[in-house]
């Protein structure tokens, strides 16, 4: 994982099953395409495209997410709903998020087994709903959205319903994998890299190829047994249960009024729990005890 990578037109890649991966040297943002292209039934369940380079990268709220080219991972996977109910869609999300960690987290412990990386930083870990962090620090983002493939002829035998659209979750990660933690200072939060994790460059293809295989393998396991036994992991790795935390509903935040608040609904309180619909139990700080479902929790 950490021998020098070959240039980004010669990576190897590939989707889920027999998909097919793209590779674009610049793109505004691999997320805003693979929706295109489903919505015109121009791709597959499973593609895969990646971008060495994002002109306009966002994240969750339409937060910007720097996409500088031939540093970093910026990819988007179209992950099938067969055989998931839409209901339950959405916990695919913290699927990946743990899938992700635990092969960072993997990474961080090899490099601390040669006596390198960065001391003072903490632990990789997970952050509900599907941040990565390591310590407080942010570098791994997920974005994803339910998305309709428009139906072809030769769909027909797989998809055996009378629906016209295939439902799937168009699922965008951005990844600061060999950047530095000063590149993000203009971003006024917390951030830093797998390299200052690391202590080294970080080979990008091999580090894709391993997240999408093992992503594959638990969107299958998910299918099968639901997220009850990815929140018991969850839990083993969460470092912020018990501790305190605002959550922070804004469908409508920027990065101009992240801080500010505006239009903004923030509770402060205690994290109790990751309960086994993988929604977050929270005791606000008047007492009453809520279940969310969907917010952002700032630590």
């Amino acid at each position: 994982m950490f021998s020098p990578e070959r240039p980004f037109c010669d990576w190897h890649l590939g989707g889920f099953g027999n998909a097919p991966a793209f590779l674009f040297d610049s793109l505004e943002s691999t997320h805003s395409l693979m929706k295109a292209r489903a919505a015109a039934g121009e791709i597959a369940p499973g593609t895969l495209m990646v971008a060495d380079k994002q002109t306009a990268g966002r994240g969750r709220h339409d937060r910007t997410w720097d996409s500088p080219a031939g540093l970093n991972l910026y990819f988007n996977i179209l992950i099938p709903l067969d055989g998931i109910p839409l209901a339950s869609a959405p916990q695919i999300t913290q699927v990946a998020a743990l899938t992700f960690a635990e092969i960072f987290k993997g990474l961080q412990d090899d490099a601390h087994a040669q006596g390198l990386g960065n001391p003072n930083i903490g632990k990789v870990s997970v952050k509900w709903p599907n941040d990565i962090l390591c310590g407080k620090h942010k570098f791994c983002g997920i974005l994803a959205e339910l998305v309709y493939i428009k139906k072809r002829e030769s769909d027909g035998a797989q998809y055996s319903t009378a629906a016209k659209n295939i439902p799937a979750i168009s699922m965008g990660v951005g990844i600061n994998v060999n950047s530095s933690p000063g590149d993000y200072a203009h971003l006024g939060r917390s951030v830093t890299t797998l390299k200052d994790i690391c202590g080294q460059r970080i080979n990008r293809e091999k580090l894709l190829q391993m997240l999408v295989a093992n992503l594959e393998r638990a969107v299958g396991q998910f299918r099968a047994f639901g997220i009850r036994p990815w929140v018991a992991a969850w839990k083993r790795m969460d470092q912020f249960i018990g501790a305190r935390g605002t959550i922070v509903v804004n469908n409508h935040c920027t990065d101009q009024n992240r801080d500010s608040g505006e239009g903004a609904i923030k509770k402060t309180g205690s994290i109790l729990d990751m309960q086994d619909d993988g929604s977050l139990l929270f005791k606000c700080d008047d007492g009453t005890v809520e279940t969310v479902y969907s917010a952002d929790l700032e630590i």
